[in-house]
């Protein structure tokens, strides 16, 4: 499965990892972030359950803001927002 990385609208941008298992959703996710504006949301979408801690761990540490997080049926959508 490919990683898809597209715009959804002004200053929202979607990311769909599933199928990837550590570290690259974490990997692509901090990859997509450096190529967006402050303020910009990016929704993650992934299927790895470490990641989420990993993903939450680096948002942490570069001081983006997870604003949303949501689990359905073994799948995660996380929405961050770049500072």
């Amino acid at each position: 499965m490919a990683m898809k990385f597209e715009k959804k609208g002004e200053g929202e941008y979607m990311l769909d990892v599933t199928g990837y298992v550590c570290p690259h959703p974490q990997i692509y996710t901090k990859k997509a972030l450096e190529k967006l504006g402050e303020g910009d949301i990016l929704e993650v979408l992934f299927d790895n359950p470490s990641s989420s801690e990993s993903i939450s761990a680096m948002c942490d540490n570069n001081g983006n803001e997870i604003i949303e997080k949501q689990m359905e049926g073994g799948k995660f959508s996380y929405k961050i927002q770049k500072h």
